[in-house]
């Protein structure tokens, strides 16, 4: 019988992940007894060693990880001892097996093995205090949970990207996937203890690590979830965000498309932030990662709507093939992830002889730039130009109200469509030599289509060296 199970909880999945790659298994399921004793070994070292660290060392760091998850546990309370020796028995117990008389008392709160051990708050994240009595099982001043699952309760920073503050934990349907997350992240840790996180970029995302799980885990259609979570005394919190089952498709598509690279690394370049001195201090890359997820309370920047901001800016003069490569992302990420197919070239050309053929055609671009997302003013603006076309006797195909409904309705994905709209539009103007905006010096260095062969998603780094994302900090 498995010690260990990954169950459907995301923080016990996680940890449990964390403690099948310390031990060198595959899957938690193959995580012996021994096994077990290691990793509960090494935790207690850590947490031990964090826990009497001075203040001006990694391993202090590290003690902030786990007082941002465990705030009231014997770790990390501000009573505990401060000679190691002294704290190691408490943090022992924690793991030790459950005694002979209660090992199968009550079936685990994860996994659903017999635990003979309750745990609350001080031990579990985000579940409540011992006093909580209307939520916790009837007579039972805590959760119980047995030696595997408190061992990858534990094992959970480890397995999830943290912060002095805060943690974030994968759910993936590809357990590979799942399992490279929680690889990267254990060797993260790892740094953290031995340099802290100033040894680290703070720009890093957890987003752009998920990406380059899902790439080495050649996922297909796979949905992702990221938990990020606080769990201290004062104000926790949870946030969830979801990449939807395509964008291991996409990312497919984006490595293996030369014009689709060079779209995204444009993408990347121009969410780079610098210093007043013109220093880069966040990449990128973590940036545009984030845009592939979406917060399930809708608090979150799209994708198309940052493609959307770059192509209308004025001050910046995107040359034909950088606008093509933005453009094609755009519609690319639409069809392949939202399963957009309408085709709104029609309306494009329409809009672009309209433009192109004005006596101002700026004044027109401008008129359609403001009227560009809004349904209504749109569509007031596709009936004037019709109309003018039809009276010059334009030779352009047009395209009348039924090719506009999809754009002007207030339905789903609209905005979207009016988005990709304006893409083209843009695109078909600078074909013919109209200025789609007034330019500026051009973008700074870091933001060109350098090394474009290189898939963008690549892990980069080596086994025994550091990954790409922690030395870029994307």
């Amino acid at each position: 019988m498995s010690v260990l199970t990954a169950s459907g909880h995301p923080l016990q999945r996680a940890g449990a992940w964390a403690v099948a790659v310390m031990a060198g298994r595959a899957d938690p399921e193959e995580v012996s007894a021994g096994d077990l004793e290691a990793v509960a070994a090494v935790l207690v070292a850590d947490v031990v060693a964090a826990g009497t660290a001075s203040k001006d060392s990694g391993r202090y760091d590290w003690w902030k990880v786990l007082f941002a998850l465990y705030p009231n546990s014997k770790a990390t309370h501000s009573k505990r001892p401060s000679e190691a020796a002294v704290l190691r028995p408490a943090i022992e117990e924690l793991f030790a097996p459950d005694s002979a008389g209660t090992a199968a008392s009550w079936p685990c709160t994860f996994c659903g093995a017999g635990a003979g051990v309750v745990w609350s708050k001080s031990n579990l994240p985000l579940f409540d205090t011992s006093k909580a009595l209307n939520n916790l099982p009837p007579k039972l001043a805590g959760w119980p949970v047995c030696r595997g699952c408190r061992v990858a309760v534990w094992a959970l920073p480890y397995g999830a990207w943290v912060t002095a503050g805060s943690a974030t934990v994968l759910s993936c349907e590809s357990p590979t996937a799942e399992r490279e997350f929680a690889r990267r992240n254990v060797r993260r840790a790892r740094m953290v203890m031995q340099a802290g996180f100033t040894g680290l970029m703070a720009a890093a995302k957890p987003e752009r690590v998920v990406l380059a799980a899902l790439r080495n885990a050649g996922s297909g259609l796979c949905a992702s979830t990221l938990w990020s979570f606080k769990n201290d005394n004062q104000e926790p919190w949870l946030r969830v965000t979801r990449a939807r089952r395509a964008v291991p498709v996409f990312l497919a598509m984006v490595d293996g498309n030369a014009g689709l690279r060079r779209g995204w690394r444009l993408l990347c370049g121009s969410l780079n932030q610098y210093d007043a001195a013109g220093t880069l201090v966040a990449g990128g890359q973590g940036v545009a990662a984030r845009l592939l997820f979406e917060a399930e309370d809708g608090r979150s920047r799209p994708l198309l709507g940052q493609v959307h901001r770059l192509l209308s800016d004025t001050d910046e003069a995107w040359p034909l093939a950088d606008r093509r490569a933005l453009g094609s992302l755009a519609f690319t990420y639409a069809k392949e992830v939202f399963g957009m197919d309408t085709d709104v070239e029609p309306v494009a050309q329409v809009l672009a002889e309209w433009i192109a053929q004005g006596t101002s055609p700026r004044g027109r671009l401008a008129e359609y730039r403001n009227a560009a997302l809004n349904d209504y003013q749109l569509g007031t603006l596709l009936v004037q130009a019709h109309f003018r076309l039809q009276l010059d006797g334009s030779a352009v195909a047009l395209a009348g109200p039924e090719a506009w409904k999809p754009l002007i309705r207030r339905q789903s994905r609209s905005w979207e469509l009016r988005m990709l709209l304006f893409a083209r539009v843009c695109e078909l103007l600078q074909e013919r030599g109209v200025a789609v905006s007034a330019g500026r010096s051009g973008r700074g260095p870091d933001e060109g289509t350098e090394d474009e062969d290189r898939p963008p998603f690549a892990a980069g780094g080596d086994e025994d060296g550091y990954d790409e994302y922690e030395l870029e900090g994307v």
